[in-house]
């Protein structure tokens, strides 16, 4: 595939695809004799789990190592499977204070429906003769 139908199939731009390249995130793709981009299926997979983990908000820094040391083969794996751990840990502490947030707006919000439903009352009771 080339990277206009890449692009279209994982909903980025080709610049962004061009960046995961640049940036060491994804390994570089294959070349057609012409030079155009040849993405496999391995490519897609990488561009998904890259997609995937930014979504997530792992870091750039973090994926380029990742990249980095799956380059160098299955002696690597368990510094790759470190990055994932201590990503993991971020991300449950943020859904942590995420989850703390949402409770505590979740309270403002029924403090203030208590006084819509107040100030609504006192303004029927003030309109009824």
């Amino acid at each position: 595939m080339n990277i206009s139908e890449v692009a279209k199939l994982m909903d980025l731009t080709p610049a962004t695809l061009r960046y995961y390249e640049r940036e060491g995130l994804i390994p570089p793709v294959a070349r057609k004799d012409s030079g155009i981009r040849d993405y496999r299926d391995e490519d897609l997979g990488w561009i998904e789990f890259i997609k995937c983990m930014r979504s997530a908000g792992l870091s750039v820094e973090s994926l380029i190592e990742y990249t980095a040391l799956f380059k160098g083969g299955s002696e690597t794996a368990a510094a790759r499977k470190d990055i994932l751990i201590h990503e993991r840990e971020k991300l449950i502490a943020k859904h942590k204070e995420i989850g703390e947030t949402i409770a505590r707006l979740d309270g403002k919000i029924e403090h203030y429906e208590g006084e819509l439903r107040a100030s609504e009352q006192e303004l029927l009771e003030s309109t009824q003769p």
